[in-house]
């Protein structure tokens, strides 16, 4: 009994989106009829045109329906609930694999970058402690091996940079929550 008021209520719900999107068609050209009817200057005309296409390019945006579904597939609700939700969101909103896909690659070459930076940062660092310095680039020695050679606070510095690009490259591939 529950099932078929569920599936009335649904059908109820997809007829008045496509009511909603008819209405919407006639609103349209109501519009349209407005602007032929009416004699307008050209700088209210170009600023119509720039409110519409600022509300057309902010429906066409999907990233943040792309976020909208992942939340919603992240929240800790039950099955059908999500399903139910999950339902509603991509009915009133157009996604297509391209959008997708974009966002996908976009997120890959955010992470690919990242790890560049962090593999930089350890190249770095290590080559700090490698490569000869001058004497008076050495600040001072913390910790002494022999008279001639020990640990100096500018290797202290570099192990600092090689951990954080280890953080970084780790960071990278890792979601800490």
């Amino acid at each position: 009994m529950s099932d078929e008021k569920n599936i009335s209520e649904q059908f109820k719900a997809f007829k008045d989106l496509e009511n909603k999107d008819l209405s919407l068609e006639t609103k349209l050209d109501e519009l349209i009829l407005l602007l032929e009817k009416n004699e307008l200057d050209t700088e209210s005309i170009k600023k119509m045109q720039q409110k519409f296409n600022h509300v057309v390019n902010k429906k066409i945006a999907q990233k943040a329906t792309i976020n909208e579904i992942k939340d919603i597939s992240l929240k800790n609700l039950d099955h059908i609930d999500k399903l139910n939700q999950l339902e509603i969101l991509l009915n009133t909103n157009h996604i297509d694999s391209k959008q997708a896909s974009k966002i996908k690659i976009e997120n890959g070459l955010v992470k690919f970058v990242k790890v560049i930076i962090g593999f930089l940062m350890i190249t770095l660092g290590f080559a700090m402690i490698i490569l000869p310095t001058p004497h008076s680039f050495e600040m001072f020695t913390i910790f002494w091996f022999n008279p001639n050679d020990g640990v100096t606070l500018m290797d202290l510095i570099s192990l600092i940079i090689i951990a954080t690009g280890v953080y970084i490259v780790i960071k990278s591939y890792v979601k800490f929550d």
